[in-house]
């Protein structure tokens, strides 16, 4: 599973880095159907993926405000910032928590750590499937998604 998590971090960079070939306007223009922007929908990806990992320690929630984190830059320190503590996280012995069920405030039910980290996983392609549609829409190529033959970062470099 760490596997994906880098993953996921490798492309959200190569989605960061091809944002700035647009200016802040078009970042932050609302689009059809996901979060409502490119710039919101980096910000969300970040936010609930911490969100949940601090649910599976439980630990409470910290509430980032988009318009603290409303440029490309702010957005990009806050994923680097984030991702150190997440990796440090996920270095831990995961296996003896999987099935220990977590509650989080925003969600009535419980949840096991391993549905969690998968439905982390699965949020964040599922956001980036909508950049790659958007980018299409501006008339640009997307950030390839392969997961075969990208030479990922490892979470041992946080």
């Amino acid at each position: 599973m760490i596997k994906f998590f880098e993953y996921n971090w490798q492309v959200r960079d190569e989605w960061i880095a091809w944002c700035s070939q647009l200016t802040n306007e078009e970042l932050l223009n609302e689009r059809q159907g996901g979060a409502g922007s490119i710039l919101y929908t980096l910000f969300h990806i970040i936010d609930v993926e911490y969100s949940w990992i601090l649910g599976i320690q439980g630990k409470e929630d910290i509430i980032f405000q988009f318009t603290d984190y409303n440029t490309l830059e702010d957005v990009n320190s806050l994923s680097k910032k984030l991702r150190n503590e997440i990796a440090e996280f996920l270095k831990t012995n995961l296996d003896g928590l999987k099935k220990k069920a977590v509650s989080v405030p925003w969600d009535e039910e419980q949840h096991t750590v391993d549905d969690i980290l998968h439905h982390i996983i699965a949020h964040e392609i599922h956001h980036i499937g909508q950049l790659s549609i958007w980018a299409r829409e501006l008339k640009l190529q997307p950030v390839p998604a392969n997961f075969i033959g990208r030479e990922r970062i490892s979470v041992n470099s946080f």
